[in-house]
C-alpha cells in the first residue's frame, strides 16, 4: 500500500494517468480542486480566497499579511486526513510539497512536450495555437513563482520526485505500469517506523492548521514538532496572552497526548509566520 502524489502541469496528461492508477489499485482519487473545497469547508475559509492562495503567489505589497502561509496548513491537514488509510492517489501540483517525505509516499511528475500540451489545451477550449502556448507559459510561470514563494523550490526540479515520466514519449498504459511497479516495490511498503512518521505528520498538520486559524495564535511565529502524540511548541512572542493561549488551542486537537510549550518573551523577528 502507498500514497501516490502525482504532480500535474496543465494539459500534461497527469489526470488521466492518476485516474488510471487509482482505478487499477482500487484507491480513492482526490484532485486539487476537491482538496481545496474540503479544506475550505473544514476550516471555514472562503473558497475563493483559498483557491486564490493555492494558485498564485501574492503581490509584493500583499506579502506581509498574506493568507497564503496561514492557509497552507489547512490544505496539508486536509490531505493528511485523506491518507490515514495509507491508500490514496492525489493529483495536484502541490502534493509532493505538502506531504511528508517518507517511504509511504510516492511522488510522480508527469510531463509532456510543449507542442503536445498546446494541442491538448486547444482541445479543451477554442484557442489559437499562439493563445494556447501563451496561456500555458503564463500558468507555468505562475506555478513556479507560487512554489518558490511558499517552499523555496522550483516545482519542475526532477530531484523533488521519485519518478518523472514523459507522456509525450511513453504511452499511458506503460506509464501506469511504471507507477504501479514503483508503488508496489518493497521500498514503499508500510513499516512500523513509516506508519509512526505518517501519524506524527498528520498530527503536526492538524496542530499547525488550528494554530494558523485561531485568532489568538495565528500571528505568532512558532515551530511545532510532534513525537508519538507529544507536541512541542517553541517560538517567541511579545504577548503573554499568546503564550498562554497556545497550549489551550493545541489541546483541542484530536490525538494530542501532551503539550510542551517552550515559548519565550520578546519581539519576534520580522517576516511571515511559518509553521
Amino acid at each position: 500500500m502507498a500514497i501516490l502524489a502525482i504532480s500535474r502541469g496543465t494539459a500534461s496528461g497527469a489526470e488521466a494517468l492518476a485516474h488510471m492508477v487509482a482505478t487499477q489499485l482500487g484507491y480513492p482519487y482526490l484532485n486539487r480542486e476537491q482538496a481545496v473545497v474540503a479544506a475550505a469547508k473544514q476550516y471555514r475559509i472562503p473558497l475563493e480566497e483559498l483557491t486564490a492562495a493555492m494558485e498564485r503567489r501574492p503581490s509584493f505589497w500583499g506579502r506581509a499579511l498574506s493568507p497564503h502561509v496561514a492557509f497552507l496548513p489547512a490544505m496539508r491537514a486536509t490531505l493528511c486526513a485523506s491518507i490515514q488509510q495509507e491508500n490514496l492517489v492525489y493529483c495536484g501540483y502541490a502534493g509532493h510539497l505538502l506531504l511528508p517525505r517518507i517511504p509511504l509516499v510516492v511522488t510522480v511528475r508527469a510531463v509532456a512536450e510543449r507542442e503536445v500540451r498546446t494541442h491538448a489545451a486547444q482541445k479543451r477550449k477554442p484557442l489559437s495555437h499562439a493563445q494556447a502556448l501563451a496561456e500555458l507559459d503564463a500558468e507555468d510561470r505562475t506555478r513556479r513563482e507560487w512554489a518558490h514563494f511558499l517552499f523555496g523550490v522550483d516545482w519542475q526540479d526532477p530531484t523533488l520526485y521519485d519518478l518523472v515520466v514523459n507522456l509525450s514519449r511513453v504511452d499511458l498504459e506503460t506509464a501506469g505500469a511504471m507507477v504501479l511497479r514503483l508503488a508496489e516495490s518493497p521500498q514503499y511498503q508500510p513499516t512500523p517506523a513509516s506508519r509512526q512518521a505518517l501519524a506524527d505528520f498528520a498530527l503536526f498538520s492538524r496542530v499547525t492548521a488550528i494554530l494558523a486559524m485561531d485568532f489568538r495564535t495565528r500571528d505568532a511565529r512558532l515551530k511545532v514538532t510532534v513525537d508519538k502524540g507529544v507536541v512541542t511548541i517553541t517560538g517567541t512572542t511579545r504577548w503573554a496572552e499568546v503564550a498562554e493561549a497556545v497550549p489551550a488551542v493545541v489541546q483541542q486537537v484530536k490525538g494530542v497526548t501532551a503539550v510542551k510549550s517552550e515559548i519565550t518573551g520578546g519581539i519576534p523577528p520580522p517576516g511571515l509566520t511559518w509553521y
